[in-house]
């Protein structure tokens, strides 16, 4: 039976102790309720119950008041009838936020099992999650429906386990939410391998009351040692899941080569108990030689915190026993989701690894912004899916980082100023390049010059996108600061040239005019544009003396004073009258890209913009000049499509895959519905003409596909 709010309200009441946060839950309850009412699920129950099951799961991971209302709210969008802007009337932005994102990663599912479309979905998942919360109610809103997956069709089960385990699974590990993974794995398993989980099931239950009461025994044999001593615990025990039995023996081990199929968990208040329960097991029971692991100095990736040996227990039977403070349990069980919990309470070391965490994720999400297709799969995959080492300040402060990083990336990790301070790197005591590959158990001190001097030359070997981002926004900022130097000193340039004062013709009412004229933010702005080349600096002058000679005449000017230079030198992307060094800009009405049919307006002030000949909004304008494309520039360009599909199941990712299958970018998607059609606007990023057609073409011929046009705004 599916959980009804009274019951669980009762549990987030346990979490959750502000009056005015369980409001907002009582309300997003109410508001899902009625969105849509009197629908079903396949297996008969209300479509509310899929909602509070999801909820009730996240009980468990101790998160938020926002995160338990927007799992309320995960369906009402996609399958409710509600829209984001009543939404985020109701209950604010950040829910809206969570809310959105969540419905549209929804519409995604894997269509093949080929590594494009894993990639694809991977990327979207997780380019899509501008709060991590999100993921969290994802996670959730699967291990309910694998749950359920029996009522499921066979095929569409298996397709669910596939996409479960190879996009949704790294990520629960990798976001440390253990109690989801652990679920997730055992049914995808069932699912997918029905002959040998079964086979591992009747394995289990044949011995299950043996097994019992052997975990039992050993149990009462190490609570006496730990009371005997004066050890404050708790213990539990457990016989390991299907799915963990399943690797080893899938890794070459027999039954009767396991030795953690037995597990008890001990559970006490600090650090240094744990070492000393350690010790006492030891000293009763022999411990199996090269067993003993010690995840508390050298936690695991996903932050997990553990002291591990195996021993000789009762009978002769082996068991695994792991021994960690209940604080460390939480962390296992729960992840990130519990950053939410210790954000005020827990300890600094904790707090730490946490920030760490959320880190990584901001930076993925920054990186998708500013990144091409490519970059950002690449950042995916190594912040996600890859290996990770764990390096040590000189301090002791452990810094997670993927396979491969340098000491530019651990530099990055700590702070950006020491990032950007770097001028070398020591590990173990001994000099490296600053290039280097780190290896897990590094020891690594930076060391630092008095001013930031990053080197660009730094992004061809750096491996986080922290890294990468915080390089590049440096330059970016000094780049900003040369340019409007440089655009101060043209127009004094110019102004000393016409032998007027600069005072005066710079004075705060003609930067005003200047500002207001052209639409600038401020004085820097005004400066930028021209340090930039966005605008001359004589039409700056132009603008305050409020000179008469318009663009066109200035322009001829320049092009009648032009020496034609050879095509092959030149490195712009647009050719007018044979120099590529006048100022152009793509109009955004109609994107052209390399290869179409182009012509030059002369605008006012922002140089000569390029339309496709095609254009309707430049038929009547009379300032046009002849322009060609530079066949020698090798530069990317943007362009919008529309693509008109029948109504049904979301074909999002099929386009996605066709795109990069045929080198074309997708860098923005828009969907809205139209009478009996499903249509996505996109925006496309590619090197040619050719690119393009090769792609249109080939969505024409998808049967579903009922319309294919670029777009003119």
């Amino acid at each position: 039976m599916s959980i009804t709010y009274d019951e669980l309200y009762d549990r987030v009441k346990r979490i959750i102790k502000n009056d005015d946060e369980l409001e907002v839950i009582n309300k997003a309850y109410e508001y899902a309720s009625h969105h849509p009412e009197g629908r079903k699920r396949l297996n008969g129950e209300d479509y509310i119950s899929h909602p509070l099951e999801v909820t009730n799961i996240l009980c468990g991971l101790n998160v938020d008041y926002i995160t338990l209302a927007s799992a309320l709210l995960h369906e009402t969008i996609n399958h409710g009838g509600a829209t984001l802007d009543e939404i985020r009337e109701l209950f604010g932005d950040e829910i809206a936020l969570i809310v959105n994102s969540i419905s549209k990663i929804n519409k995604l599912e894997l269509n093949d099992t080929n590594d494009s479309s894993e990639a694809y979905l991977r990327k979207i998942l997780v380019g899509m999650s501008e709060d991590v919360r999100v993921l969290f109610i994802k996670l959730a809103d699967r291990l309910h429906n694998m749950r359920t997956i029996d009522a499921l069709p066979e095929d569409v089960q298996k397709a669910k386990a596939i996409e479960t385990q190879t996009v949704l699974i790294p990520i629960a590990h990798r976001l440390g939410i253990n109690s989801i993974k652990g679920e997730l794995e055992d049914i995808c398993l069932r699912v997918l391998k029905p002959d040998v989980y079964h086979d591992i099931e009747e394995k289990l239950n044949a011995s299950q009351d043996e097994l019992n009461q052997v975990l039992n025994d050993m149990k009462d044999n190490i609570s006496d040692i730990l009371t005997e001593n004066g050890v404050s615990f708790k213990i539990k025990g457990r016989v390991k899941s299907i799915h963990s039995i399943y690797n080893k023996m899938d890794n070459g081990k027999r039954w009767n080569d396991i030795y953690d199929i037995l597990a008890l968990r001990v559970f006490v208040n600090t650090e240094q108990d744990c070492y000393l329960t350690i010790g006492l097991i030891h000293s009763k029971f022999r411990p199996v030689p090269k067993r003993f692991k010690d995840y508390i100095a050298m936690p695991k990736e996903n932050m997990y915190q553990s002291l591990h040996t195996t021993v000789i227990g009762i009978d002769g039977h082996p068991f695994e026993v792991q021994v960690r403070t209940y604080e460390m349990d939480e962390i296992d069980e729960k992840g990130i989701a519990s950053h939410w919990n210790y954000k005020e309470k827990g300890s600094i070391k904790i707090q730490k690894m946490m920030e760490q965490k959320l880190e990584v994720f901001r930076n993925i999400i920054d990186a998708n912004n500013n990144s091409s297709d490519n970059e950002f799969e690449k950042n995916v995959n190594n912040e996600i899916l890859t290996d990770f080492i764990y390096c040590y300040t000189p301090k002791g402060d452990v810094v997670e980082l993927p396979n491969g990083a340098t000491p530019i990336d651990f530099a990055y990790r700590i702070h950006s100023g020491v990032g950007d301070r770097t001028i070398g790197a020591l590990v173990n005591d001994q000099i490296v390049t600053l290039d280097y590959e780190l290896k897990d158990g590094d020891i690594v001190k930076i060391n630092t010059g008095k001013e930031p001097n990053p080197n660009k030359d730094w992004l061809k070997f750096v491996k986080t996108p922290q890294a990468k981002n915080k390089i590049k926004s440096f330059f970016s900022k000094q780049d900003k600061a040369y340019y409007i130097e440089t655009g101060r000193e043209m127009i004094e340039r110019d102004i000393r040239r016409r032998k007027l004062s600069i005072n005066d013709v710079l004075s705060p009412e003609n930067i005003n005019k200047v500002v207001r004229e052209l639409k600038l933010a401020d004085e820097e702005d005004m400066y930028l544009s021209v340090g930039s080349l966005r605008f001359t600096a004589s039409y700056i002058v132009n603008v305050i003396l409020e000179d008469k000679k318009n663009a066109t005449d200035i322009y001829l000017e320049k092009f009648e004073n032009n020496t034609v230079r050879d095509s092959k030198a030149m490195k712009g992307d647009i050719i007018v009258d044979g120099t590529d060094d006048i100022l152009v800009t793509f109009a955004k009405c109609c994107k052209p890209v390399k290869g179409d049919e182009i012509v030059g307006y002369i605008t006012k002030g922002e140089g000569i913009q390029v339309h496709r000949k095609d254009c309707p909004n430049i038929k009547e304008a009379n300032r046009l000049i002849d322009v060609k494309w530079n066949m020698n520039s090798g530069n990317e360009f943007y362009t919008d499509i529309e693509v008109k599909i029948e109504r049904g199941s979301d074909r999002l990712l099929d386009i996605i895959t066709i795109a990069s299958q045929k080198n074309v970018s997708i860098s923005q998607v828009k969907t809205k519905e139209e009478d009996a059609y499903l249509i996505y606007d996109l925006t496309l990023k590619l090197t040619d003409i050719v690119y393009l057609n090769n792609f249109l073409n080939e969505l024409s011929s998808i049967r579903y596909v009922k319309e294919v046009n670029r777009k003119i705004s």
